[in-house]
């Protein structure tokens, strides 16, 4: 049996997080480990249930999902967190990708668009559209340092492990980058781990982040 994506549910509506919980109980490979109805109750949770991913509700009362977002990020770097969110762009959601979240689920989501985003976020293969992107980095640059960090994280990237970052950082997917480099998607999938791994990035959000601050992609 294939192990099974550990997932904890932040929103303050309860409705919101019971439709959310029947969708997810009916897949085999997901579990729904605990709820939350608040950004502190959601870091306690996080604490005690070790989740996967957190599907994060980013305006609640009290601690919201921003500050959630960052403390569950810092406490647990492996845990992804997947921003809940009414519009796709939110300037709430930008906020949280901002502390760590590593991508966008619209509420009325369809049920096939909600797993498949948890799946996508488990793996780290999480996409964003170019739109999405653009406004991101207009939120998000201006809170991210000018100058490059002084060890360049990508020196150790061979020519086409650099080819597959500017792909990433321009948003496409694994099937897209194999069509415009000419590979095969599972030596795609084996160059993304790679990148990821040796630029320090947690996902494909924050390699988009870090290849703008690099000056690698306009």
């Amino acid at each position: 049996m294939t192990e099974q994506i550990r997932v904890l549910l932040v929103d303050d509506q309860e409705l919101i997080r019971v439709g959310f919980r029947l969708v997810l109980d009916a897949e085999d490979d997901v579990a729904v480990v605990g709820e939350a109805a608040d950004g502190a109750a959601a870091v306690a949770r996080a604490a005690a249930l070790a989740p996967d991913v957190v599907l994060m509700d980013v305006r609640m009362p009290g601690m919201d999902g921003i500050a959630a977002t960052a403390a569950i990020v810092n406490a647990r770097p492996q845990t992804r967190v997947l921003v809940l969110t009414t519009f796709d762009l939110d300037e709430y959601a930008f906020g949280a990708i901002g502390a760590g979240a590593s991508g966008f689920l619209l509420k009325d989501a369809q049920r096939h668009e909600l797993t498949a985003a948890i799946r996508a976020v488990h793996r780290g293969d999480a996409v964003l559209a170019p739109r999405v992107t653009r406004r991101l980095l207009e939120h998000v640059g201006p809170r991210l340092s000018s100058t490059p960090p002084a060890d360049d994280p990508t020196s150790s990237l061979t020519e086409r492990e650099r080819d597959v970052f500017v792909q990433i950082a321009l948003g496409l997917s694994n099937a897209e980058i194999a069509q415009t480099l000419f590979l095969s998607e599972s030596t795609v999938k084996t160059h993304v781990g790679r990148v990821l791994a040796k630029v320090g990035a947690r996902d494909r959000v924050h390699a988009v982040i870090l290849a703008h601050r690099l000056g690698l992609v306009d």
